[in-house]
């Protein structure tokens, strides 16, 4: 059973290749604020949508002191096409077997137009500086999520 975290909680390290195949880790953003979003599928409409909010808003978010990463259970060469058909200048991060996804509770059961089964649950944690969890959203909307984000973060 997948364990969601918790605001204050150390957030696990995680080791995996981006859209590149470079291997992007949690430690590589020692020091700074980063956004990890998980989600289900590159190039479905509600994940498009997400991660063009996240891309329109990395302006911001980067002016704020927060980096962005995604991750989601697609491959490397499947992220890349993501990428470049959204101009998608942030990390995306290939979690295949979604072991870094189950460590962070964004994996569980779900359900899919009527059908429950296990997956991705879209799902949005914000790791501090000294890399503890300072915010963790489950089960976020698609849609309007981001914006939401972004006004949280500011009050924080």
């Amino acid at each position: 059973m997948t364990v969601q975290l918790e605001i204050g909680q150390q957030a696990p390290g995680f080791s995996l290749a981006d859209s590149t195949g470079k291997q992007v880790s949690l430690s590589d953003f020692a020091g700074q604020n980063v956004v990890v979003y998980f989600y289900p599928k590159a190039a479905t409409p509600g994940c498009t949508t997400e991660a063009c909010d996240f891309r329109d808003s990395l302006d911001s978010l980067n002016a704020a002191g927060y980096r962005v990463v995604g991750i989601s259970p697609d491959a490397p060469e499947e992220l890349a096409a993501f990428a470049d058909d959204f101009a998608l200048t942030y990390p995306l991060l290939a979690d295949k077997d979604h072991e870094v996804a189950s460590r962070w509770g964004a994996w569980g059961d779900k359900v899919v137009n009527g059908q429950a089964m296990q997956g991705i649950l879209r799902s949005t944690v914000v790791v501090d500086g000294e890399g503890k969890v300072a915010l963790a959203d489950y089960n976020v909307a698609a849609d309007g999520h981001v914006a939401d984000l972004r006004s949280r973060l500011e009050s924080m």
